[in-house]
């Protein structure tokens, strides 16, 4: 597995890169934003660590402009305390963040727990059930793929993972906790409100009204939970 490191600080990104390949990962490194975006191109790899001050192109930029061509992991690493830059970060296809100061052992815990999520055509998937659907939403669990109205659907890593969680038990209220545990791995830490981001940007891909969802219904006092269609 290939990991990519895109951080300006290059002590840091050094140290996190060490870590990555004792850890047994492939590791690059890039120190601008620019060279991020091409290094990506070129090496395709599996997870991208991503700093949000990098100069050139910021790294909301950085993977907006990634995300029209590789589905690959992003994990955002920012020292900015302000939650919507945060939000922001997630909101254009971010699949997880950690905040400066942070342990580099958890970040390769990160690392490793996106990597340990199932992916398209993985052995475990090949068994599961064909396909969901609710009115004109279709989700293919087999293939990793969803359609609406026959379209095909671009949906990040995340938010298909969370889709076919809510798809597999469409009759069960998940709370955000559980969620989290399901598609993260029990033993993630950080603000569990991540969910209540990855939810919104799904929805708006399937034209979902939040207040009144025919897809992904909020189940007050609880969570999320799949609607008929």
């Amino acid at each position: 597995m290939t990991v990519l490191v895109i951080e300006d600080e290059q002590t840091l990104a050094g140290m996190i890169a060490a870590y990555l390949s004792r850890a047994g990962y492939q590791t690059l490194v890039a120190h601008s934003g620019p060279s991020g975006v091409e290094l990506v191109r070129e090496s395709r790899p599996d997870v991208v660590i991503l700093d949000l001050g990098l100069p050139g192109l910021d790294g909301i930029e950085v993977c907006r402009q990634i995300r029209t061509f590789t589905d690959c992991y992003v994990i955002v690493v920012t020292a900015r305390k302000d939650e919507i830059d945060t939000l922001i970060g997630l909101s254009v296809g971010a699949d997880d963040y950690v905040t400066k100061p942070f342990s580099v052992r958890e970040l390769v815990a990160r690392v490793q727990a996106v990597l340990r999520r199932p992916r398209a055509g993985s052995s475990a998937q090949t068994h599961a059930q064909p396909a969901w659907v609710f009115g004109e939403l279709r989700v293919d669990s087999a293939g990793q793929q969803v359609h609406l109205r026959d379209e095909p659907v671009a949906l990040t890593p995340t938010e298909r993972d969370l889709l076919m969680v809510l798809a597999a038990r469409p009759t069960m209220a998940f709370s955000r906790r559980q969620l989290i545990d399901e598609v993260w791995g029990g033993g993630w830490v950080g603000d569990e409100h991540l969910v209540d981001v990855h939810i919104a940007h799904l929805r708006k891909k399937l034209g979902d009204n939040p207040d009144n969802g025919r897809y992904i219904v909020t189940v007050r006092g609880i969570g999320y939970r799949m609607g008929r269609g």
